[in-house]
């Protein structure tokens, strides 16, 4: 008969000073969490701390300055839509200005009139896909029914007025395509007044919410030092307390009145720099690009009929020279530093996308948060990942 074993003394380490840690490598992609695009994040892990964060970009590098140099300048507005394609029409912008800049043309003021008109009818559909993408990062999908309602509405009539629901294509050097349709302006009135009117159903499932200020409030907070470090600018840096607007600070297309004493338009900012800031700078935007829609109308049904282009040659030479235009975007600066020989095709076209800077940021706002913030705060930086890699 054997004799029976002796017991043996199991120690168990209680809690973390009992077991030897390590810090752990974590690659978040290359995805967006909201698929918006491609994007990598290699995350240096402590536990559920993020110790670093790198952003890795260019999956979905196009080449866009390139393709821009080897095209001429109306060809160039078809990709110009593209790196950031919600924003579409503010990047048309951009490329022409900076073309009627170096020509010294002039734009018929029903034209200035009518691409401010529909530069923030464009801003507010951009910013209803992140007011609706963003709580769908949180958990919540109801809102991204209702954005996508109020994104109907007013891409009808953007649809009606160029012919494209995304990469409208309607700017041309010295005006727009073609004037406005029949009619059009009182169906955009009703289009303002419809999403006007069922906005608070939106806003009801985003201000005040529990789970949203549980998410966002305090959290991935971005001082103004760090925004000026980095570039950032747009939305993210006003809700930081950055108050820059190149549409009053630098005022383009018919900027200089509306942003004048008196006029509908103003600045939003925030003084929290979390995510939830953020997010009502976002909001409330949304209401002031309605009024500075709104007033646009009021002065088109006032001006009288006549041209929205001017007559330009069979091949358009831009003289001999460089100029810098940027613009406000609905993510922030949107710059075109263009360098011209005199022939039709740019020199050289450097694109400055706003996306690019937001983006750059993580590397600084990551650190020391958890991995569950993460998402939280990534979705809240409001960028375009195409815009990032161009």
């Amino acid at each position: 008969m054997s004799t029976p074993a002796s017991p043996r003394e199991l120690t168990v380490g209680m809690g973390a000073g009992g077991l030897a840690t390590a810090d752990m490598v974590l690659n978040i992609g290359p995805q967006h969490p909201a698929t918006h695009g491609v994007l990598r994040l290699r995350l240096v892990v402590d536990g559920e701390r993020i110790v670093s964060a790198e952003p890795i970009i260019g999956y979905m590098h196009r080449g866009a300055e390139k393709l821009f140099e080897v095209r001429d300048y109306r060809q160039i507005i078809v990709l110009a839509n593209r790196h950031d394609w919600l924003s579409a029409f503010g990047n048309e912008l951009g490329v022409v200005l900076a073309a009627e800049s170096m020509l010294g043309m002039e734009v018929p003021e029903r034209a200035t009139w009518a691409r401010t008109l529909l530069a923030e009818l464009n801003r507010v559909l951009n910013h209803l896909m992140f007011l609706g993408s963003y709580p769908l990062e949180l958990g919540a999908i109801t809102p991204i029914f209702y954005s996508f309602r109020e994104r109907e509405e007013l891409q009808a009539v953007m649809e009606e007025a160029s012919g494209g629901r995304m990469h409208y294509m309607f700017n041309r050097v010295g005006g727009l395509k073609e004037d406005l349709p029949a009619g059009w302006l009182g169906r955009v009135a009703s289009a303002i007044a419809a999403v006007r009117r069922r906005l608070p159903d939106l806003e009801s499932m985003l201000v005040g919410n529990e789970i949203v200020h549980a998410r966002a409030r305090g959290v991935g907070v971005l001082s103004p030092e760090t925004i000026d470090a980095y570039g950032v600018s747009g939305p993210i840096a006003r809700a930081s307390g950055v108050d820059m607007d190149l549409r009053r600070d630098e005022p383009y297309l018919a900027y200089a009145s509306i942003f004048a004493p008196g006029g509908p338009g103003r600045v939003v900012t925030r003084t929290e720099g979390d995510c939830l800031a953020r997010l009502e700078v976002l909001l409330e935007q949304v209401h002031v690009s309605l009024d500075i829609a709104e007033h646009c109308l009021d002065v088109l049904g006032s001006l009288p009929q006549g041209p929205v282009n001017q007559r330009l040659p069979k091949v358009l030479r831009v003289p001999e020279g460089q100029t810098y235009v940027h613009t406000e975007n609905p993510l922030g600066f949107n710059g075109y530093y263009l360098v011209s020989r005199g022939d039709k095709t740019p020199w050289r076209l450097k694109l400055r996308s706003a996306s690019f800077n937001n983006v750059s940021v993580l590397g600084e706002v990551l650190p020391g948060n958890l991995i569950a913030d993460m998402v939280a705060i990534l979705g809240s930086m409001f960028f375009v990942v195409g815009d990032v890699d161009k």
